[in-house]
């Protein structure tokens, strides 16, 4: 979770009121926020944030702006205050679309940049690209001193010999090539850009780079300085609604400080989501409805109508309602939205959760396991006992990872809005997840012996376009070793059937993650119950894997009516 510093005397600037440290105790679990440390000169503060999906509260803004609607005042910069007279354009070409394809952007002018406004711009920057953007690979911001730029700009991709610059943080111009290899945020951050024979590039109107997305600005007009009055905010990405939620998010930020915002057009090469033409900031929010029945029933308490309206007021919202519902339209730096709950928590929030009034169960039960868990913790011993090590994973994963990776294209349950591509899709098998531990391991000694087990989410054809999803459990086995060969993983597999009792054959089959010839079908019954095989040297690749692997997966459910009905013991008795 991001951990911020801001300056006491600032926040309540911004907040338009004096704010002593007891008092901001009390506030910030508005912004699910910890106070972690108070200089010296009881100003600085470092502030931990405790959610990942709220990258509007990562800053002495966010939070001043969340402490200003919780007081009821008025906020700066919202849509109405964001005006739609198109004065700039940025031209986005299409050899940039298989690399970085979006681009959003806008200007603040009369920023009045002093020292402390620019730490908090360059802080800001920094949590927003590397935790929300997931270390740049998703979200890059740049700013840039509006006054020498020429219209229209220009993003596309060009070979890295093709343009010169002088990168922040150097004297000499260098190639785009050079920056990557000799630049510090080139060393860091090339990486994202390999695999291309073309590099992204930003330049203006009288062809004068402005930056290497998503690398390093150019040092004659992306050096931001105190003194500056006018700034163009531009933020590049590979999905174009987080892109927007950015900009969005960073215009509030500087509105909120008494800068105009002044819209860029941007003109793409095909039609994206928004259109060929997009005018930002774009509000990207989308309104959604909340009924007293779903309040009641989740915070287990009878609310005003007044008070849960003027709730979601307080979280940003704005509020209309009707018979016992309320339709709220969040402001256009969110884009945490998904399900009514995430209303009725920015009800309790507000509120305050320590005015919920506790009560103890009205009826007594005596708890125990249930048999998927019972099943659960017996595989698990039996896979320690045969020398794997268990790792724990996310059910939710990135298409890349699932799909492109495996060299496979299962079916698979996808997020509406995610907020972060590496977390868009919930895993329909385990076995990306141990290739992405094994990719990590490198440095370990060998052999590598690991398993895991975990849900992933099936999707059921019902005919037609007709789909639904179920969640099963699964286990999954890995072995990585210069040695890894199918005959001895087989073994670990018999042993575990032979511990539940089960019977099971191998069938020849084809699958696209595994060698040809060297993978097969798990039957129990007359039912295929998982796969097992030698993964192809392609998908190795793929994932910089430079061990052979072998790896079965196994649907527990296939497994647990011959678990049940296992002659050899459990395991240690649990009684005294």
């Amino acid at each position: 979770m991001p951990t911020i510093t801001i300056r006491r005397r600032e926040l309540a600037r911004l907040a338009g009121r004096a704010i002593p440290i007891d008092v901001l105790e009390g506030l910030l679990p508005l912004v699910k926020g910890e106070l972690k440390e108070v200089g010296a000169d009881g100003d600085e503060l470092k502030i931990e944030l405790n959610d990942s999906n709220r990258p509007d509260w990562w800053c002495a803004e966010g939070i001043a702006r969340q402490i200003r609607l919780h007081d009821g005042k008025p906020v700066r910069g919202l849509p109405g205050r964001m005006g739609r007279r198109v004065l700039r354009q940025i031209r986005v070409l299409a050899p940039v679309t298989p690399i970085r394809p979006f681009l959003g952007a806008c200007v603040a002018r009369n920023s009045n940049i002093n020292q402390s406004l620019l730490d908090q711009l360059i802080q800001t920057q920094e949590k927003l690209a590397e935790i929300f953007g997931q270390k740049r690979r998703a979200l890059s911001i740049g700013y840039y001193r509006l006054d020498p730029l020429t219209f229209p700009l220009t993003y596309t991709a060009v070979e890295p010999t093709a343009a010169v610059f002088t990168p922040l943080g150097m004297d000499q111009p260098l190639t785009l090539e050079a920056i990557l290899d000799e630049h510090p945020k080139g060393r860091e951050y090339g990486h994202l850009l390999r695999g291309s024979s073309l590099v992204p590039l930003l330049t203006d109107a009288k062809g004068r780079p402005l930056s290497l997305p998503p690398i390093v600005n150019s040092r004659e007009v992306g050096e931001v300085r105190p003194g500056d009055k006018h700034v163009l905010i531009e933020v590049t990405g590979t999905d174009l609604r987080l892109v927007s939620l950015l900009v969005n998010l960073l215009a509030q930020n500087l509105a909120d400080r008494g800068a105009t915002i002044e819209p860029v057009e941007i003109v793409y090469p095909r039609t994206t989501p928004y259109g060929r033409r997009v005018v930002m900031p774009h509000d990207i929010s989308r309104s959604m409805t909340v009924r007293r029945a779903e309040v009641d029933a989740v915070l287990g308490e009878r609310l005003a109508d007044g008070e849960i309206a003027r709730a979601l007021r307080q979280a940003g919202h704005r509020v209309t309602a009707a018979s016992g519902r309320w339709t709220a339209t969040p402001p256009p730096y969110r884009g945490d939205l998904m399900h009514p709950v995430d209303l009725i928590e920015d009800i309790a929030m507000q509120r305050g959760y320590d005015r919920l009034t506790p009560e103890l169960p009205a009826t007594f039960t005596v708890g125990g396991l249930s048999p998927e868990t019972r099943l659960e913790e017996q595989v698990r011993r039996w896979m320690i006992g045969l020398g794997f090590q268990e790792v724990m994973t996310n059910i939710l994963s990135s298409h890349s990872d699932l799909a492109e990776k495996m060299g496979a294209e299962p079916p698979m349950v996808e997020l509406e809005n995610p907020l972060s591509l590496q977390y868009a899709v919930l895993r329909p098998w385990l076995l990306p997840s141990l290739l992405r531990v094994e990719a990590a391991s490198g440095h370990a000694f060998y052999p590598h012996k690991m398993f895991e087990v975990g849900e992933v989410a099936t999707v059921i054809e019902e005919g037609g376009n007709s789909r639904k999803s179920r969640t099963d459990l699964r286990l999954a086995a890995m072995l990585a070793a210069p040695s890894a060969a199918f005959s001895e993983l087989h073994s670990s597999l018999e042993l575990l059937m032979l511990e539940a009792g089960a019977a099971y054959r191998l069938e020849p089959a084809v699958h696209p993650s595994f060698l040809e010839g060297r993978v097969g079908v798990i039957r129990i019954g007359e039912q295929a119950a998982g796969w097992i095989g030698e993964l192809h040297p392609a998908v190795l690749e793929r994932w910089k894997i430079t061990m052979p692997c072998v790896a079965w997966e196994l649907d527990l459910n296939r497994l647990r009516p011959a678990a049940r009905t296992s002659r050899r013991p459990a395991g240690p008795s649990s009684r005294g």
